[in-house]
């Protein structure tokens, strides 16, 4: 038999951790692959995409950390300071070098800085250390961050003052709606003309502005912040002070690249360069995740990355490839049900076009709806009958259907209306219960209606249990709701009996 695989990942976030577990699910005796997985966080696998619920208080710091996989080493608090690529070793900042057969790096991003003065001592020169914030000022990237929010918001909630966040993104506008559920008045600061301007274009987020000013959330568009002055707040370009207690940085990432330019990888747009089956210029080291330029920026596809990587490392299925991911992207903030997929930013230029969609010019089929009254606003852009974009605001079950035809490219229904109001296809997972088996439920696990009742009649008899053998509810958390409905469905549909496991004995779990 030959020797198993030394591999060493480095990186223990939600990508290093996820690579370790579907390692050992295909490779439970470890006969293939030895992981040992360093990380220089003090914990590891942390759920960075559900950091804002901690400030509401309905999930835990322990919610957001996974179960232990196994008995490999996870050297949390660990420092890799270079690659060897010619010896293939690291070296480890108290001085010890580890060997490696395959190396994987899963080093993520880092929160931008701004060049303000007043953020940082220094400005972040994207050297392998972040400048550090400036006292009253804040990322949220990790949990010793959430932590330092939810001190500077009791603070600001005591004082009678407000945080401001720089950046009416995704994670600005879901960290100002958990700081507003906390009882602090907030104002997000955001330089572009409209809110999420990457996701949504000027009429829908026209719509989100109203939604969340009427939860809250106060905004100051096209503005951009010139000064940090602690005690005192944000000094804007239009001459103003925004008075603030704090402030929340919410400015983007980047690619954490640092040990590959060191070591001379090659790089990519994004991330360090790889390719389909995620190695890089050197074939003894692979990248995935945030760090790598395939895709970065969603935990999807960095847990599909994990999966094909594992496979290949551990001969399961040498033949895995990486081909991408259908982004969709949802903004996970109380009062609001907004999601943005494929690529909505096209206009209808064709003039007419055949019964079945498609155009004389090949131009894509758009349609909209707007209600600013009813805050409900549809974009739909399709190619020939199939759906290559969308932004659904205010309307669940359009949402839950439309994500179903774009992940299969199945053929859009013919009543456009009815497709864009979700009256057009069976209920979504925003119902869930009469799902088909196919529909996925749990986008950030790829886990299936049916692979939920698979669980159930495996032992699975609650949300918690069918959470343990699934990973549904794990990612960004969205489906949630659903799954409870399943749950509830099922236990209609197939109560336990006699032939049930006994409680003595677990259902399935990953890995």
């Amino acid at each position: 038999m030959s020797r198993a695989l030394d591999v060493v990942v480095v990186g223990n976030g939600m990508v290093g951790a996820r690579l370790h577990e579907e390692t050992l699910r295909r490779d439970p005796e470890r006969s293939r692959v030895r992981m040992t997985v360093l990380g220089a966080e003090p914990v590891g696998g942390c759920n960075r995409v559900l950091l804002p619920a901690l400030l509401t208080g309905s999930l835990t710091e322990a919610d957001l950390l996974p179960e232990p996989a196994g008995p490999e080493p996870l050297a949390t608090g660990t420092t890799v300071t270079a690659v060897d690529r010619a010896a293939r070793t690291l070296g480890i900042a108290d001085g010890r070098r580890l060997r490696y057969d395959r190396l994987v790096l899963a080093t993520g991003a880092r929160p931008v800085l701004p060049a303000l003065p007043g953020l940082a001592a220094a400005p972040d020169d994207g050297g392998p250390h972040p400048a550090a914030p400036a006292r009253g000022v804040t990322a949220l990237r990790t949990l010793a961050d959430a932590r330092r929010l939810a001190r500077l918001a009791d603070r600001a909630r005591a004082r009678g003052s407000r945080i401001a966040v720089l950046g009416g993104g995704v994670l600005g506008l879901e960290a100002a709606r958990a700081l507003v559920a906390r009882g602090v008045a907030v104002t997000v600061v955001h330089s572009a003309a409209h809110l999420m301007d990457r996701q949504l274009d000027a009429p829908a987020a026209r719509v989100l502005s109203r939604v969340l000013r009427r939860t809250g959330v106060e905004q100051r568009l096209g503005t951009a912040a010139v000064r940090w002055e602690p005690e005192a707040g944000l000094h804007l370009d239009d001459g103003s002070l925004l008075p603030a207690a704090g402030l929340l940085l919410c400015t983007g990432t980047r690619a954490e690249t640092g040990l590959a330019r060191a070591c001379g990888l090659a790089a990519g747009p994004a991330g360090i360069a790889v390719d389909d089956t995620l190695t890089t210029s050197d074939p003894d080291i692979h990248a995935l995740g945030d760090c790598a330029d395939a895709d970065p920026g969603l935990v999807q596809p960095g847990w599909e990355q994990a999966a094909v990587l594992a496979a290949r490392l551990t001969g399961t299925d040498p033949a895995a490839r990486y081909r991408g991911t259908p982004r969709v992207t949802r903004l996970k903030a109380a009062g609001v049900e907004l999601a943005s997929l494929g690529d909505p930013f096209v206009e209808d230029t064709a003039d007419g076009g055949a019964p079945d969609g498609t155009r004389p010019d090949g131009s894509p089929e758009v349609l909209r709806l707007e209600d600013p009254t009813g805050e409900r606003y549809a974009k739909l852009v399709l190619h020939g009958d199939r759906v290559t974009g969308a932004i659904l605001l205010g309307l669940p079950d359009a949402a839950a259907g439309l994500v179903q035809l774009y992940d299969r490219g199945a053929p859009a229904p013919s009543d456009r209306l009815a497709l864009m109001l979700g009256r057009a296809l069976p209920p979504g997972p925003a119902d869930g219960a009469d799902l088909p088996d196919h529909a996925t439920v749990c986008r950030c696990n790829s886990v299936t209606r049916g692979a939920l009742r698979t669980a159930w009649t495996d032992g699975a008899r609650s949300t918690r249990e069918l959470t343990g053998a699934t990973r549904a509810t794990t990612g960004c958390g969205g489906c949630r709701g659903v799954v409870e409905k399943l749950a509830a469905r099922f236990a209609e549909t197939d109560p336990p009996t006699r032939r049930d496991l006994p409680a003595t004995t677990s259902p399935r779990r990953f890995p």
